[in-house]
């Protein structure tokens, strides 16, 4: 199943059609993406009686960002080894967690807004919550993932880790420095969603590229370690980190200007086209 939102209304995403989700299911389930997240085993179970071949056309700059208000984002740093070593540093013995803010979200065909210094790209795969869990196993991690998205950690490089105090969240946090879409794909609907090809281009020149299953730390990893600590929560979105090939890792280093395109990709999932003004 792939669940987005076209223009701000939850909708099901087939082949080039969709199906507004408030519409088709005739009010029980709301056109909020996240009031559906609330209820995602049972909107799950009403999705699969769903025909999308009745569903209507829709463009990819329709889609929105499918996971709006998340109450918490959770990041990862350092969770590729390849980008360890091109940020010379250490690779940390426990996943390294920290936050975005979700006042950063934009959409999968938003402009990112750039801010003076240096702006860097960072390809994401992203796990959306879809159940409340604390504490569980890796084992159980999958039952309470909705599924995966595409990300962007968008990083302004010297607030995020220059002076005595790094600033990681803030640096990571600026107005459209998380795109995200441009839908929530099931885990069912992959041969293996952990090992998934994934990479960014800028202005058409692939900069980054790798499997998901190089991840040090994978996503039912991830979900285990963080639910160990914070309560998740239906529409909490896990940023899982970025392989090798970011502007800083670069030399001369190489920064975001205005008109550049990022596209950043998943397979099976797709992709984020977001220009840099």
């Amino acid at each position: 199943m792939r669940f987005g939102a076209r223009h701000g209304r939850s909708c099901l995403i087939g082949e080039g059609c969709y199906l507004d989700v408030q519409d088709a299911s005739a009010g029980e389930f709301s056109e909020d993406p996240m009031e559906v997240l609330e209820r995602w085993s049972a909107f799950r179970e009403w999705a699969r009686s769903q025909d999308l071949a009745e569903g209507l056309p829709y463009q990819d700059l329709d889609l929105t960002c499918p996971v709006p208000a998340p109450g918490q984002i959770f990041a990862i740093g350092l969770n590729y080894r390849d980008h360890a070593v091109e940020s010379s540093m250490e690779i940390p013995d426990n996943p390294m967690v920290f936050t975005k803010y979700p006042s950063s979200l934009t959409g999968p065909r938003d402009d990112i807004h750039l801010v003076p210094g240096s702006c860097d790209w960072e390809v994401e795969m992203v796990a959306v919550i879809g159940e409340r869990a604390r504490n569980v196993s890796e084992d159980e991690a999958s039952q309470v993932i909705a599924g995966l998205t595409v990300g962007q950690d968008v990083s302004e490089r010297e607030l995020q880790l220059q002076g005595k105090n790094p600033q990681f969240n803030l640096g990571k946090s600026h107005r459209t420095f998380a795109p995200l879409g441009p839908c929530v794909v099931t885990l069912d609907e992959f041969d293996n969603p952990w090992d998934l090809d994934i990479r960014c281009e800028l202005n058409n020149v692939v900069v980054q590229e790798a499997r998901t299953s190089q991840l040090l730390n994978g996503v039912p990893a991830l979900v285990s370690y963080i639910s160990g600590v914070c309560e998740l929560r239906p529409g909490d979105l896990v940023f899982t980190g970025t392989p090798s090939g970011v502007g800083l890792g670069r030399t001369p280093p190489q920064y975001l200007e205005a008109g550049d395109v990022l596209v950043s990709t998943i397979d099976g999932i797709g992709s984020l086209v977001n220009r840099c003004v």
